[in-house]
């Protein structure tokens, strides 16, 4: 397949153009300065603007930009710039793949639409939940609607928490376990959905190739666990003790808005979508994913 990807130097785009290639699939990718290498080419996403020549003859485009939730501290010009991240270049990419007649566009998206959800199960059939990271992904969601309406095959990747020693919650979490300073986050009973990066671009591998999957999947491990159990998991990983307790009013205090939209809540959400098509995730269980991820 000849693919188009936007987002191709964050983390899980670096892997998936990798995998990609690997694989032995063509790939072009969208870059926001003047394009310096064969496979590049130049956007603007905030003026809307993309080199057409981009989509020539191409089987699908792949969507992952959008910046880090979790970086920074939520003022009010950090949350218009998580959703003008996400939302803007979707709708840009939405309409162009649109025009071009491309057949497939598979967007990023995250798990966090569901809200809270406490210990109930939920997957792609499920509702979208309350509070701002969930209106934020219905939205970015929803800036797909030029591809769906000209009968583009879409596909949304609801993704969890990626688990990766090159970045994400392992690279800000692994020196403080390795010092013996890790701890459960609140009561701990807050659950995480988690996923190997292998799994993720392996997913993105495998819905690429089917035609029949369409709307929204869960790109999670097939279990799901609570705070308390990831921080157990981890410690054992990196060979130490866990076990301090940091309260609820301590994390809002460090994080602000943002220690009760992702660290105190959660989601128990699972890939029915994914599994019921016969998708098999190589690291399905949390020891076995944090084992890989630390080499251990």
């Amino acid at each position: 397949m000849r693919i188009l990807v936007a987002g191709s130097s964050g983390l899980i785009g670096t892997a998936s153009v990798a995998w990609l290639r690997a694989h032995d699939h063509e790939v072009r990718r969208l870059v926001r300065r003047p394009p310096a290498a064969p496979d590049e080419w130049f956007w603007d996403p905030p003026t809307g603007r993309v080199d057409p020549s981009a989509f020539d003859r191409v089987d699908a485009v792949v969507n992952l930009c959008g910046s880090s939730v979790d970086e920074r501290r939520w003022s009010g010009a950090v949350k218009q710039e998580l959703r003008d991240s996400r939302i803007v270049p979707t709708d840009v990419l939405a309409t162009a793949a649109a025009s071009a007649g491309v057949p497939t566009l598979v967007n990023a998206g995250a798990v966090g639409v569901y809200g809270h959800t406490g210990e109930d199960v939920v997957d792609e059939r499920s509702p979208a939940g309350q509070g701002f990271v969930a209106d934020l992904c219905r939205d970015w969601e929803a800036a797909t609607a030029p591809a769906r309406a000209a009968g583009v095959r879409t596909i949304v990747l609801r993704i969890g928490i990626v688990l990766s020693p090159h970045g994400g919650i392992l690279r800000r979490l692994q020196p403080l376990f390795r010092l013996g300073l890790g701890s459960r986050l609140g009561d701990g009973r807050q659950y995480m959905s988690w996923v190997a990066l292998e799994d993720v671009v392996s997913a993105l591998g495998f819905v690429l190739g089917r035609g029949d999957i369409a709307g929204p999947v869960d790109v999670t491990g097939p279990a799901p666990v609570t705070n308390a159990r990831f921080t157990e998991a981890l410690a054992h990983s990196v060979h130490r003790p866990a076990p301090w307790t940091t309260p609820g009013f301590v994390v809002d205090a460090i994080v602000g808005e943002m220690a009760h939209a992702l660290v105190l809540t959660g989601q128990r959400a699972l890939p029915t979508v994914l599994e019921s098509a016969g998708f098999e995730f190589r690291y399905p269980t949390i020891g076995g994913a944090l084992a890989h991820a630390f080499g251990t």
